[in-house]
């Protein structure tokens, strides 16, 4: 497929390819939500009735509230910490203290996951704090319990796996985070147009590194902010492509895993803002170990650290960009996925929604 019939309706070979390339449409309907909900968003933001915020989610929105309570700690100024839902479920003294007066933050594409709802009810009935929601679909349970709901039905997807959906729940995430500080949110009404551009400019680079049959094996790595986001296209690349791939710290990449780096390994770097000298320094290790080098970031990096690069040229600050490291590594995924001979829209031994037997 070239990529100037992208947003032509009708010529997607799979439901998956049709939701990572249309993404920037829901993108759109993230801005649009957090600015119909800018009031109540910001009064809560600057409410006192609570001291912490929990945010949870299962599988992918799990590795996405990894890559919202950093944010939220970062720009509120509250503890965060991203639970899964089955943890908070099951363990909840382990993570909700004594005296502490929790918010609770959850995420789920669906808005039927069990965990999820019973992680919710629970808090609910033993804490009584206030409930946001991110999800997809107006009318799901998770909705319907929560005190606000930001929901983009534009994110809905036919197929399994998480794409269009994870970027815009990320994006109505981090979006509303900005608008404790208004003039970042102005700023992130360009994300969808740069999505767009950086579809368009790097899709046939995603196609040539998925088909590349050298590489065996993939290693994600981010930090800070970035971490969540290596989680999740990890879990992309387990999910659609069967393929051996990992997630990790940067740093802690040196710390054993680096063992199995090789000429048949590609590690994508998701360079941060903050840490990114260090960074470069481990990508400069990997390629002197005999590995490739993917380096995703805002400006160019010396090229003796990365065989490959994207560069954003986004002008956004680090809190504010981070779905632009999305499209790129699901297109690597989904084309990794045709490789392997794996139908990306119905992943091995996988559900949209998983659902739990009504014993509690």
């Amino acid at each position: 497929m070239s990529n100037t019939e992208q947003l032509i309706p009708g010529i997607y070979e799979t439901h998956t390819l049709h939701e990572i390339l249309t993404q920037p449409l829901a993108w759109q309907a993230a801005l649009d939500v957090v600015v119909a909900n800018q009031e109540v968003i910001q009064t809560l933001w600057k409410a006192e009735e609570y001291s912490d915020i929990i945010v949870t989610g299962c599988g992918s929105t799990h590795y996405l509230s990894q890559a919202v309570a950093p944010l939220l700690q970062r720009q509120l100024g509250r503890r965060a910490r991203p639970i899964p839902a089955s943890e908070l479920l099951l363990f909840p003294e382990t993570i909700i203290g004594p005296g502490s007066r929790p918010l609770l933050f959850t995420i789920s594409r669906s808005g039927q996951t069990t965990e999820t709802i019973r992680a919710t009810v629970l808090f609910k009935q033993r804490y009584g704090g206030p409930v946001i929601t991110i999800g997809c679909y107006p009318e799901a349970e998770l909705v319907a319990l929560s005190d606000l709901a930001l929901v983009m039905p534009e994110g809905q997807e036919q197929s399994v796996v998480q794409t269009r959906s994870f970027s815009a729940m990320l994006l109505a995430a981090q979006a509303a985070i900005a608008l404790a500080h208004e003039p970042q949110f102005q700023t992130m009404r360009s994300l969808p147009g740069l999505g767009e551009r950086l579809i368009a400019t790097h899709h046939d680079l995603a196609k040539q590194l998925g088909g590349d049959t050298q590489f065996e094996r993939f290693y994600f790595l981010g930090s800070g902010l970035q971490y969540g986001l290596a989680s999740e296209i990890n879990l992309k690349m387990k999910e659609m492509s069967l393929s051996v791939s990992e997630a990790f710290h940067f740093m802690e990449f040196r710390h054993g895993p680096m063992s199995m780096v090789n000429e048949h390994t590609l590690v994508v770097g998701l360079l941060s803002d903050t840490a990114s000298a260090h960074e470069i320094a481990v990508l400069r290790e990997m390629r002197a170990l005999g590995g490739k080098t993917l380096v995703l970031s805002e400006d160019p990096i010396p090229t003796e650290a990365a065989d490959f690069q994207v560069n954003f040229h986004s002008g956004l600050a680090e809190n504010n960009r981070a779905v632009l490291y999305l499209p790129l590594l699901q297109l690597l995924s989904y084309y990794r996925a045709r490789t392997n001979g794996q139908n990306p829209d119905h992943p091995h031994n996988l559900t949209a929604v998983i659902v739990l037997d009504a014993e509690r």
